[in-house]
C-alpha cells in the first residue's frame, strides 16, 4: 500500500500542474480571440428563433442513424445532399439485412429504394 501512496500523490500533483497549464492556455486563446474580434469587428450573434426553427425542420445524418440497430449501421455509408440523405450499402447486405434496412427507411423515415444499378441506394428526404 505504501509504494501506491507516491504514485498517486505524483499523479495528482501532474494533474495540478495540468490544471494550471489549461488555465494559461485558456486565458491566452480568449485574449487572442478578443484582438482578432477588435481587428475585424466581427461579432457573434445568436441565430434567430427563425434560423432555429428552420433548422430543426431538416434531418441530419445523425438524425437518419439514430433510427437503426447498431449492427445496420456499420453496413451503411450516409451521404447528404441538398434534399436527401442517401444510404448506400458499404457490403453485401444479404436479403434478410436489406428487408430490414428498407422497412426502417420507409416505415419510419418516408425514405424509398431507388433502383439504379450500381448506383441503387435508398433516399430519405430530408425535410421533416
Amino acid at each position: 500500500m505504501s509504494a501506491e501512496k507516491p504514485k498517486i500523490d505524483d499523479l495528482l500533483k501532474r494533474i495540478d500542474e495540468l490544471v494550471e497549464i489549461f488555465r494559461i492556455l485558456s486565458g491566452d486563446l480568449k485574449e487572442i480571440s478578443d484582438d482578432l474580434r477588435s481587428i475585424t469587428g466581427a461579432r457573434i450573434t445568436p441565430p434567430s428563433p427563425e434560423a432555429v426553427e428552420a433548422i430543426k425542420q431538416f434531418r441530419t445524418i445523425d438524425d437518419v442513424q439514430r433510427v437503426f440497430p447498431h449492427d445496420l449501421v456499420g453496413m451503411l455509408y450516409f451521404e447528404e445532399t441538398g434534399e436527401h440523405i442517401l444510404i448506400r450499402p458499404r457490403q453485401y447486405l444479404g436479403s434478410d439485412n436489406f428487408a430490414r434496412i428498407a422497412s426502417i427507411i420507409r416505415d419510419q423515415l418516408g425514405g424509398e429504394y431507388i433502383s439504379a444499378g450500381k448506383e441503387s441506394h435508398f433516399r430519405v428526404p430530408r425535410k421533416i
